[in-house]
């Protein structure tokens, strides 16, 4: 079927593409055709502009066709299907990526990846997902006789602070977790100490060159090895970043792995939330699972009216579940929900 050239758009008739590991079936799909029916390693193909169809990768694509008889012309006028993800596709998709957080973490223990960005809205089980793989480790060292070789740090800091922070989890497979710990990207004295302590070279030293009472005071040296790792959990957007501390910014991200977990809509988040409960986040409550599908129901029905859709939520919710059985549905109207 020589249609190249002549026809854009080809409908198909029987094919299919692997979408994270699961054969997806195209059939009565419209797809810009960028190159005829093939046979490969595989089997017989037809190549597809992908970034054209909402859901596939941003580039050519491989269709499995049995033949050439598997499409046909759509027309020039016909128009691109628009393929909606299925709640399974999405589930997957975010799973991925959090799956991804986790081995990233499990790389940063062991010292292969130096630092980690992690952002994406708040709620989403960013600092979850990081304290699971760190926590395991620490169990294993407290069961060695061994001290824990990660902490997270949290809230306010200043550049001295951060620097006796990095001395005392200096040695390799060491990790410290700045969660929410924006202050640091906001002062430059802090940016450049990070900037060091992460640098590209093979011997990562950091210096301190003004006296210091508190150094003194602590004995800690004015200028030390890091050989550790860093995660950075936050909510902020570097390349929004302004002033001053944006070339830092960059210059710190540029040290580091990124990984955004961005969960844009209200259906996500839900699916998220459902994710997450369904491996197991209200087991240490000890529910019935008809609680616990009440509670995820609660949080579902009225998404449009909580303060905030997110994991934490689910935990306020759950927290009033476990004090109040008998009225927690109301307590909850009063304290989660807008007015």
């Amino acid at each position: 079927m020589n249609i190249e050239g002549d026809m854009t758009n080809i409908k198909i008739l029987e094919g299919s593409y692997k979408i994270r590991g699961k054969d997806v079936d195209l059939s009565g799909m419209v797809f810009p055709m960028t190159e005829e029916f093939k046979v490969g390693a595989k089997g017989g193909y037809v190549t597809v502009d992908g970034k054209s169809v909402s859901g596939f990768p941003d580039r050519n694509i491989k269709i499995a066709v049995p033949s050439e008889h598997a499409y046909e012309p759509a027309g020039k006028n016909a128009q691109v299907t628009q393929r909606e993800e299925t709640d399974e596709e999405t589930i997957d998709r975010m799973r991925e990526r959090f799956d991804m957080l986790e081995d990233m973490t499990r790389a940063c223990k062991k010292g292969d990846v130096r630092a980690m960005i992690v952002s994406g809205p708040p709620g989403v089980g960013k600092s979850f997902g990081v304290e699971k793989v760190l926590g395991k480790h620490d169990l294993i060292a407290a069961l060695g006789d061994r001290s824990p070789r990660y902490q997270v740090v949290k809230g306010a800091m200043s550049a001295i602070g951060l620097y006796c922070k990095l001395f005392n989890y200096a040695d390799k497979d060491n990790v410290l977790v700045f969660d929410d710990c924006d202050s640091i990207f906001s002062d430059e004295l802090s940016l450049n100490i990070l900037k060091a302590a992460l640098d590209s070279k093979k011997t990562r030293t950091i210096h301190w060159n003004t006296d210091s009472f508190k150094l003194r005071n602590e004995g800690v040296p004015d200028s030390f090895d890091f050989k550790g790792s860093a995660i950075f959990i936050t909510n902020l957007k570097f390349d929004k970043s302004k002033g001053k501390v944006r070339e830092h910014l960059m210059a710190l991200e540029s040290r580091c792995h990124y990984i955004d977990l961005t969960i844009d809509t209200d259906r996500e988040k839900m699916l998220r939330i459902q994710q997450i409960v369904k491996d197991g986040m209200l087991t240490e409550y000890k529910f019935d699972e008809d609680v616990v599908q009440e509670i995820v129901d609660f949080v579902d029905i009225n998404k449009n009216r909580l303060r905030e859709l997110s994991l934490r939520t689910v935990l306020k919710v759950a927290d009033l579940a476990k004090a109040f059985p008998d009225k927690w549905e109301a307590m909850a109207e009063n304290t989660v929900m807008k007015r």
